[in-house]
């Protein structure tokens, strides 16, 4: 299904449409192979090259999620404070909720503002917490690089 912005629904989630724009392939398949050949090698070195990009896959698969989330939070709260939200599009730049008009109060502004950074720093917190709890579960240092990176960067999100 085409959009206003040239991309197309990837899928339904809490009832908002979640759609891509063409241009986050550009930023998709940058993180991928910075991922896959630079960062995950450099990281935990000595792996087969397929290893790394099942682990460039993965991180960018989730860190992508994490956009999703941090865009979700943002409607959620949105749509409690009478704003409608006809959905939210990833972009090369992030992602970008579409709401039908402004909050009426400061307050519910600032609400609907934090809470994507919060739910980001909360998503950090959890992947940091299955870092350290997968070294003594016996976790692949791979499986516990990708989510270290993850939560990095769901940390720079926050501060963004």
């Amino acid at each position: 299904m085409a959009t206003r912005l040239g991309g197309f629904r990837l899928a339904r989630i809490l009832g908002f449409e979640i759609r891509i724009d063409l241009s986050w392939f550009i930023i998709f398949f940058l993180i991928l192979w910075s991922f896959s050949y630079g960062v995950f090698p450099q990281a935990v070195p000595g792996l087969d090259t397929s290893m790394y990009l099942i682990m460039g896959i993965s991180g960018a698969i989730l860190f992508f999620a994490s956009l999703v989330a941090h865009e979700l939070s943002h409607s959620v709260v949105a749509r409690a404070k009478g704003i409608p939200v006809e959905g939210i599009t990833l972009f090369i730049f992030g992602g970008m909720a579409h709401t039908r008009k402004e909050a009426e109060h400061p307050g519910d502004e600032f609400q609907i503002a934090v809470v994507g950074p919060l739910s980001s720093l909360a998503i950090a917190a959890l992947l940091y917490g299955l870092v350290w709890a997968g070294g003594p579960l016996g976790w692949p240092d791979a499986v516990r690089v990708v989510l270290q990176y993850i939560a990095v960067l769901n940390v720079i999100l926050a501060l963004f």
